[in-house]
């Protein structure tokens, strides 16, 4: 929570995915959500999905909390599967997740077991883009020392 996630993808696809959406605090540790929108350039369509997870890793007990991720993005390429095996395929949507950008928080304290352990568990279903969440508001020191205590483990 706080890390900056929507303020980037906002950023990078010049958009608010969230503008139509009411924000509601989630009470569950993790709460797989996704919001779309349709981005149009030089006549060029794309839509675009987000598959967002907040509150991930706030609980005071986060025992498994990766697993309704793990699910999502497994469930997701189920459906691709079961469209493309099919005898009469039908036009589908590609709902798969193509990339996950897992926001680190910047403690100075490097990655967490959390961080480890949902890395672990992800990294052959999906490209993983590790990002220093609010990194613009550290000195280029602190961001060295962060990244060489990442980079140890």
């Amino acid at each position: 929570t706080g890390l900056g996630k929507s303020t980037l993808i906002n950023s990078m696809f010049l958009t608010d995915i969230y503008a139509k959406e009411e924000i509601v605090k989630m009470e569950r540790t993790v709460e797989v959500g996704t919001h779309q929108v349709m981005l149009e350039e030089d006549g060029v369509k794309l839509s675009l999905t987000v598959v967002d997870t907040p509150g991930y890793g706030d609980a005071v007990d986060n025992t498994d909390c990766w697993e309704p991720v793990v699910e999502y993005v497994e469930e997701q390429f189920e459906k691709f599967l079961e469209a493309e095996t099919r005898v009469k395929r039908e036009i589908f949507p590609d709902s798969r997740v193509h990339a996950c950008l897992y926001f680190i928080a910047p403690s100075g304290h490097g990655l967490k077991r959390i961080d480890v352990e949902f890395m672990k568990r992800i990294h052959d279903k999906v490209n993983i883009i590790p990002v220093i969440g609010k990194s613009d508001a550290c000195t280029k020191e602190e961001l060295d020392s962060f990244k060489q205590k990442v980079g140890k483990i």
